[in-house]
């Protein structure tokens, strides 16, 4: 039986090579100039830009007007092409874009959040032998649907293969038999979400907790929300996981989006930089044991599981890692954590998020 990249014969970017009809990006922003800036790299030109009603007021962006749905369906009538460019996980933004893919031709373009290596058919093709491995290594059939879809997905931009296989987020608690007196740690713990979340679902009853934050101003926020925490079970660090003990280059962004910019970022598309401390897993529990450890490190997650090669290989930690940063992702991670400890079970799901960037791979 075939593997099923075999199957696939469409792939977005050469798609809008040969497409002759308008092509409009929806939003504005880095996604935005990202995807442009791969449409020029392939000689795709845009025709226009729009946002949603709410946010149309004069702006221009990339030399275009911005405009409303309405006035591009009033010039073009219904032979044009949408590209959605913004991340949201927002219910009622991302059912109005489900709602626009009824009426119009639309994609959401798949494009690394770190990196310039596209996801596209001849990396599919190349990579088809570790892909394949990664397959058959997942422990049940709703993560091989999963995995088969998000490819899917990456590689045609068509929003119905992510749809088809969501999950509610809480689910990695069921799925990771995540119970009280478990010792987590957060790596991108951002202003403590996370932290909070894991809290509620267990009552508040763990042993103890870790989180590290490279970025300061959410690493105070971060503090400040979890103030009630003693040091006696809570230690917060405010730096980045790597694979060694080091400091590094970082884009200090606004949100989540604090990343490592010094091996192939951009530091034009930064708003602040600056060094970070960087500190291994394996350093910061100083030997102790770790029982769930998340890994969403904007596209470090594999420098972050090399600085926690020896807690994996002796405590077998359960793991949450994103695997939507990188186009390796997919198969780098899941084939490095099966090098570092050979007795996990590994799970995949994908949560309702416009892109894929709530991706995950569930190890126990």
């Amino acid at each position: 039986m075939s593997f099923f990249i075999d199957e696939i014969d469409f792939d977005l970017w050469e798609y809008l090579q040969q497409c002759d009809k308008p092509v409009v990006l929806y939003g504005m922003g880095d996604g935005a100039e990202k995807i442009n800036a791969v449409l020029e790299e392939k000689r795709v030109w845009i025709s226009e830009i729009m946002a949603s009603d709410e946010f149309v007021r004069g702006h221009s962006f990339l030399g275009h007007r911005v405009k409303k749905l309405s006035e591009i369906e009033e010039q073009y009538g219904d032979d044009f092409v949408i590209l959605v460019c913004f991340g949201t996980q927002l219910p009622d933004v991302m059912e109005h874009i489900y709602e626009i893919s009824k009426k119009h031709e639309l994609y959401a373009p798949n494009v690394p959040v770190t990196g310039e290596t596209l996801f596209d058919l001849e990396f599919a093709e190349a990579h088809k032998s570790e892909l394949q491995t990664v397959y058959k290594m997942l422990a049940d059939e709703q993560s091989k649907k999963v995995f088969e879809n998000v490819i899917r997905y990456k590689l045609s931009g068509d929003l119905k293969y992510l749809r088809a296989v969501e999950t509610p987020s809480d689910e990695k608690f069921d799925l990771l038999n995540i119970g009280i007196e478990e010792t987590y740690v957060d790596l991108g713990a951002y202003d403590g979400d996370t932290l909070v979340e894991f809290l509620n679902e267990t009552s508040m009853q763990f042993k103890k907790l870790y989180a590290m934050e490279p970025d300061g101003k959410s690493y105070r926020k971060l503090k400040r929300r979890l103030y009630m925490i003693g040091p006696a079970l809570m230690e917060c660090y405010n730096c980045g996981a790597w694979s060694e003990n080091t400091t590094a280059v970082f884009s200090l962004s606004k949100g989540r989006g604090s990343r490592a910019v010094s091996d192939n970022g951009d530091p034009k598309r930064t708003s602040r930089i600056r060094e970070v401390r960087m500190m291994t897993v394996d350093t910061m529990l100083q030997g102790g044991e770790a029982t769930y450890i998340k890994f969403d490190v904007e596209g470090n997650e594999r420098e972050a599981l090399r600085g926690a090669e020896s807690t994996i290989t002796a405590c077998r930690p359960k793991l949450n890692i994103a695997l939507y940063h990188r186009s390796e992702d997919m198969f780098e991670l899941p084939l490095l954590v099966a090098k570092l400890n050979k007795k996990y079970k590994f799970y995949m799901r994908h949560h309702p998020y416009i892109p894929d960037w709530d991706t995950n791979l569930y190890c126990m």
